[in-house]
């Protein structure tokens, strides 16, 4: 006999399966003799208020013994010999569209500009070392993506999009903690997530697939109004074509694609960004305000989280990409340019907790002598010039301006700094007076609203790190909403958070299993099946 029930407990109870079986005999009636298993379905965290309560659903096993399986693996068959798709990009869209093609039986061809996820680690390590970056191999190029190696966090509010409930199976059947199935914020960890993406290019490969690192597209291949294949230059320099029809899934900060799009008349359109600064707060601190207690988040819960959002002037301000217990890191993708980003372990166990705090914009925000908005890159030009005028305050190297958070709030320079997690270094700066105002007065104002919200959480033991631009595409590469297809050219499938229809490594898989689903109808209907 099973039996699920929607229980309400101390973070203590919650925190093992065996206390979880004293609760049931406790409060239900159960002997704890003839519960032979609990499986936690779902669980959240109630910090609402003073008194924390976990809320968890959960399945329990009277005298018999739970299934084996806790999902149902998805089965990858070999597709040696069948149809060719072109995945560019071996991010989330890309990897997840990779997978569905094999599970259709087409035979993906994974072009990839960055290292294998190993490889890549290294050029990392070489940021705070050199203050260089690899404008091939860094925290957004390479496999697996920006996620890769900046937290691996997989909550989305895209819940109409497609099935998260496969993309998080997906991952745990490749390696990922079945804890991410029933975690309400799910998170796999920057220091596990690149074996797990390793052991889904790997499954790529064993089904006849092929995946070629260090192997940029240059161009598409087209006949008349229709992609029929890629133009790459290898690492060794030599050029190479790849024919198929093309899932397009480079990332967010693939400028030179977007440039290559713009001058080849392939219609794409300038879309709102994000941009603003990576906050980090003592992970103390956060537990004290979040958790209501001075004594911190205790033996049984996790760092916390927050989320704060308002509107200034007409624009949202909020906080994005929440890291407790993480870092901050060293974002850029090519020279003169600072970008911050954060991520987090699985243990969410540093001292630091981070989260980039943002002001939405609009084209028609940044219009004016600096930039034409009919100008289909204003957006991008925007991140560009605002990077490398970060780069210019760090002193033209990876070491990032900074200023304290009530410093930046009341317009005065910083005369020190707190320790921060950014390995690269910070440098005092006053980030209120060079950002531009419609950026640092929504900011500012949005702390103040916060810091009223929450009492401490504005406050000089936080440090304001620039610059935070790479939140999302700038440029929404145009399609069809029936088959995904570009609106003009047939066999082009532009996909995932590069294209501008995805905003994180769920979505970007959701799709990129759309994408996949798209092209493998788009091939029978050239094969006339």
């Amino acid at each position: 006999m099973t039996e699920e029930y929607q229980i309400r407990v101390s973070p203590r109870t919650a925190s093992s399966e065996q206390n979880i079986r004293e609760w049931l005999s406790k409060e239900k009636g159960f002997d704890v003799r003839t519960i032979t298993a609990v499986r936690v379905l779902r669980k959240s965290i109630d910090a609402r208020q003073r008194n924390i309560f976990i809320n968890l659903t959960i399945r329990v096993y009277i005298n018999e013994m739970p299934e084996d399986d806790l999902f149902p693996p998805t089965d990858y068959p070999d597709v040696s010999g069948k149809p060719h798709v072109i995945v560019v990009g071996e991010g989330p869209g890309g990897l997840f569209a990779s997978l569905r093609l094999i599970e259709l039986g087409l035979c993906p061809i994974v072009i990839e500009r960055g290292k294998d996820v190993r490889e890549r680690k290294k050029d990392l390590a070489l940021i705070g070392k050199t203050q260089t970056v690899n404008p091939e191999s860094n925290y957004c190029f390479g496999e697996g993506g920006a996620g890769a190696y900046s937290d691996g966090k997989l909550y989305t509010r895209s819940k109409k999009r497609g099935n998260i409930t496969k993309i998080l199976q997906v991952f745990c059947q490749h390696g990922a903690s079945p804890s991410i199935l029933s975690d309400a914020h799910p998170h796999i960890g920057t220091d596990k997530l690149p074996r797990v993406i390793e052991n889904m290019r790997n499954q790529i490969i064993k089904s006849g697939g092929e995946v070629h690192f260090q192997t940029r597209m240059t161009s598409f291949l087209l006949e008349d109004n229709r992609v029929v294949g890629v133009r790459c230059l290898e690492k060794e320099q030599k050029e190479r074509e790849f024919r198929g029809p093309v899932i397009l899934a480079t990332g967010h900060s693939a400028r030179d694609v977007y440039r290559y799009l713009v001058a080849s008349d392939i219609e794409v359109e300038a879309k709102g960004i994000a941009v603003g600064v990576r906050l980090e707060h003592p992970a103390e601190l956060i537990d004290r305000i979040q958790y209501h207690n001075k004594e911190g988040r205790g033996k049984y819960l996790p760092a916390a989280e927050y989320s704060f959002c308002t509107q200034v002037d007409n624009r949202g301000v909020y906080s994005f990409c929440m890291c407790p217990g993480g870092f901050v890191i060293p974002a850029a993708t090519g020279p003169k340019q600072i970008v911050v980003n954060g991520m987090s372990p699985s243990n969410r166990g540093t001292q630091w907790s981070n989260s980039g705090m943002v002001v939405e914009l609009h084209p028609e925000d940044i219009a004016g002598k600096d930039y034409d908005i009919e100008d289909k890159l204003c957006m991008m030009k925007f991140q560009e010039r605002l990077e490398e005028l970060c780069w210019q305050q760090g002193n033209c190297k990876q070491t990032a301006p900074a200023q304290r958070m009530t410093d930046f709030c009341n317009g005065h320079l910083s005369y020190d700094l707190p320790k921060s997690s950014y390995a690269p270094g910070l440098i005092s700066s006053p980030l209120h007076f060079w950002m531009p105002s419609i950026v640092s007065h929504r900011l500012k104002e949005g702390f103040l609203t916060f810091g009223r919200h929450s009492h401490g959480f504005l406050t000089n033991e936080a440090v304001m790190i620039g610059v935070e631009t790479r939140t999302s595409s700038p440029v929404r590469i145009l399609r069809n909403r029936e088959n995904l297809q570009h609106v003009r050219i047939e066999g082009l499938f532009p996909c995932g958070e590069g294209a501008g229809y995805a905003g994180g490594i769920v979505s970007a898989g959701i799709d990129g299993e759309r994408c996949a689903e798209m092209c493998s109808e788009y091939l029978k209907a050239l094969s006339g099946m």
